[in-house]
């Protein structure tokens, strides 16, 4: 998973976010739950230190006090109510203290006594000898005789504390679920929230110069997605019509400058074969004439070009064998070849068909291989093989030539991009035969890739989509017939 995704981020947020209100929620009530469960058992026992402080009051004039304990246990019982009694006189002398209860939880003498004289009524906690906590009230009583009383009631803190522990074992047990609710629904609301924006990008991919004309969904919520698709699709329409008006420049460029370089080429051919011009002007003509001929080639690619890039290749496709294509061509090229000692050799046994237009995918492979054997020094080789390999057509050519240094490897598709501009020019080459193969190439649907080692030589692959198997079926069984 990526970290730095904007759709993990959300999530992490999203979940971050909610389970930190839970844990802030569920730590408020354990506070609110404490001191209501604390507040609650203070004010109990506050109200029965009052209640055995008044009882004093009643039974101390008309009671001697060695009475006073056996009506305490009688009415209040704290023994069987796992209560805490304790009355002190005022000079600190015990006159009652309540037995430890049935279940022997605490030792009513081991509660330690309350620190100085009360005044009034006051609560504390205490802890005892097992570790247990008890809260204490305690309560000053003073007789109309003047004598005074300290009146202690108490209760240990287990009980809250065992509700306070059942809060948090069900925070500790519900802070998973919540956490896992949080990160699966802030999944599924990133999700719809951002498919819109997958939508836009699986587009914006689709999209490139050759279909300029599509354009992004766009997802009608009056938010910022929309906003940003209809931005998108007004830059797209503006590079349509800068990328309409390049080509459309291009097209009429080269086709004007075709007839001037037409007539002049002829006049100069002219020239050259009248027999009463002097030598040196035959040769100036000749110069001429080959520059004629070398931007008449140019304007031709040039040509070639704008009309791929608008479209012309997907107008004439047709089924056809892409194997005995390459062998026929391959024949052909060799003449060019032997004027350098250079052996061609097709490995193109198997049909591989293929849709296209058969004239440029023609081209495709007379370019290559006039690439190749320009570039390979006498009495080297070249070699050009065809096959299928899964839902491909592969086409390589491959020569044992000068090779192509690895700066230069990138950029050998450019148009007007030649890795020896001095050497290319001796050779005949402006630098577009090699962009002509990659237009052709991305009209069909396919693309085209270099490798080189220099000295070692080069090889050029190219991929084009197979036609449909019922198709290649059919044409193979007309092609063994």
């Amino acid at each position: 998973m990526n970290t730095r995704s904007l759709r993990f981020r959300l999530v992490a947020w999203y979940a971050g976010l909610l389970t930190g209100c839970f844990v802030l929620i569920g730590a408020a009530a354990y506070v609110v739950l404490q001191h209501s469960l604390v507040s609650t058992l203070r004010e109990t026992q506050s109200r029965r230190a009052r209640q055995i402080g008044q009882f004093l009051l009643e039974e101390i004039p008309l009671q001697s006090e060695a009475r006073l304990g056996d009506q305490i246990d009688d009415r209040y019982a704290p023994n069987f109510n796992d209560r805490f009694v304790r009355v002190t006189r005022g000079d600190g002398g015990l006159l009652y203290v309540s037995r430890p209860p049935k279940d022997r939880k605490f030792d009513p003498t081991a509660v330690p006594l309350a620190a100085g004289s009360a005044r009034g009524e006051t609560v504390r906690q205490v802890q005892l000898p097992d570790g247990r906590k008890m809260l204490v009230a305690a309560r000053e009583v003073q007789t109309p005789g003047g004598a005074r009383y300290l009146v202690e009631t108490g209760a240990l803190m287990d009980e809250v504390q065992s509700h306070l522990r059942r809060w948090l074992m069900f925070l500790l047990v519900v802070l998973p679920v919540v956490t896992a609710l949080a990160v699966g629904g802030g999944s599924l609301l990133v999700k719809r929230a951002l498919s819109p924006v997958d939508r836009i990008a699986a587009s914006a991919e689709r999209i490139s110069s050759q279909n300029l004309s599509e354009r992004l969904p766009v997802a009608r919520t009056g938010d910022e997605l929309e906003r940003l698709s209809i931005a998108l699709n007004h830059m797209i329409q503006r590079l349509d019509e800068a990328f309409q008006y390049s080509r459309r420049f291009m097209a009429d460029a080269s086709h004007e400058l075709r007839t001037p370089l037409t007539v002049l080429r002829g006049e100069l051919e002219s020239c050259i074969q009248e027999p009463t011009p002097a030598p040196e002007w035959r040769e100036r003509l000749a110069s001429a004439l080959e520059e004629v001929e070398r931007l008449a080639g140019i304007v031709e690619g040039l040509f070639a070009i704008s009309r791929l890039d608008a479209g012309e290749a997907a107008a004439e496709w047709v089924k056809l064998d892409l194997a005995r294509l390459a062998a026929a061509t391959a024949d052909q090229m060799s003449l060019l070849a032997e004027d350098k000692n250079i052996q061609v050799t097709c490995a193109a046994t198997e049909p591989v068909w293929v849709e296209g237009d058969q004239a440029r995918l023609k081209q495709v492979v007379v370019n290559l291989l006039d690439n190749a054997i320009k570039y390979t020094l006498n009495g080297g080789a070249v070699g050009l093989t065809v096959n299928a390999n899964h839902s491909k057509a592969v086409l390589e050519v491959t020569d044992n030539g000068i090779g192509i240094p690895a700066e230069a490897l990138p950029r050998v598709f450019d148009r007007f991009f030649r890795v020896d501009k001095a050497r290319s020019r001796e050779l005949g080459g402006a630098g577009l035969g090699l962009s002509i193969v990659k237009s052709i190439c991305t009209a069909h649907h396919g693309h085209v890739e270099a490798s080189s080692l220099p000295g070692q030589g080069s090889r050029f692959r190219v991929e084009l989509p197979l036609a449909a198997p019922a198709t290649n079926n059919q044409k193979n069984h007309d092609h063994e017939h």
